[in-house]
């Protein structure tokens, strides 16, 4: 992978298409995290050129359990410790379901500075039930962001439908 330039952030414009097509991308990821054993959630970063600089999928089985190690919060980790707030504030995060509060706190201290997602939080939340690996909050990402200093872009709902065909019978499976 080529090294992306840093030098200056640019504000990410993409349209609707090149939207679904990362979109499209984030819940593939999260379909192989699902395919491998994990829970079904995904994400990419794309850069302000539109090049993908991050995939990752649900840490939970590869950290041990770590009830933490969301796809969001793990990519923004990675994003963090790879590039400046700066150039990642003209970096997008795609992903497969709305960042809960722990996973939108992290793209906040990462720098990210547009969110576009699948499915709500809310919706999840409908899917998931009162599941022991997934205990979701009621906090809107828009939220989480609206509280800070600097200002995160949000997208989402985005091509939902797709995103949640993904919990599609998993929850049940693992109870």
């Amino acid at each position: 992978m080529t090294a992306p330039d840093t030098s200056a952030p640019a504000s990410p414009q993409f349209d609707e298409t090149r939207d679904a097509e990362f979109m499209r991308a984030a819940i593939a990821v999260a379909a192989k995290s699902r395919e491998g054993g994990d829970h079904p959630f995904g994400a990419i970063l794309v850069g302000p050129d539109g090049a993908i600089l991050i995939e990752q999928g649900n840490a939970f089985s590869a950290h041990g359990h770590d009830m933490t190690a969301h796809a969001e919060r793990v990519l923004a980790t990675r994003a963090s410790q790879s590039y400046s707030v700066e150039f990642l504030n003209g970096c997008t995060m795609f992903t497969s379901a709305e960042p809960c509060a722990m996973c939108a706190g992290a793209a906040y201290w990462a720098g990210i500075g547009r969110v576009v997602y699948g499915q709500t939080e809310a919706d999840l939340k409908t899917e998931t039930g009162n599941h022991p690996d997934n205990p979701t909050l009621d906090l809107p990402c828009r939220d989480v962001f609206a509280t800070g200093q600097r200002p995160v872009v949000v997208k989402g709902p985005f091509l939902a439908e797709e995103a949640a065909a993904l919990q599609d019978g998993f929850w049940d499976d693992h109870a």
